[in-house]
């Protein structure tokens, strides 16, 4: 059986090379200071269609959903950083 941090990994594969290293990226350094919502959006963020979390990234389109933006800023600032 596959633990969580290895099934969250393969999960932050993407199509896209920009989102595995976004999504990667944060998993490694960021992922852990998230809380139990935190983690719980950004494991449902993961389901998301490639195309859509480019929109989201891109800042093109927000999720409707507060904790789901709040992932995607902390994402973003942790890109920069």
């Amino acid at each position: 059986m596959m633990s969580v941090d290895s099934r969250l990994a393969w999960q932050c594969r993407r199509g896209m090379l920009e989102l595995d290293l976004l999504l990667r990226g944060f998993l490694d350094n960021g992922y852990e200071q998230l809380d139990a919502s935190g983690r719980d959006a950004f494991e449902r963020l993961l389901k998301t269609q490639d195309q859509t979390l480019f929109e989201y990234f891109m800042q093109n389109k927000l999720p409707k959903e507060r904790e789901l933006i709040d992932v995607i800023e902390q994402i973003r600032h942790a890109a920069q950083t």
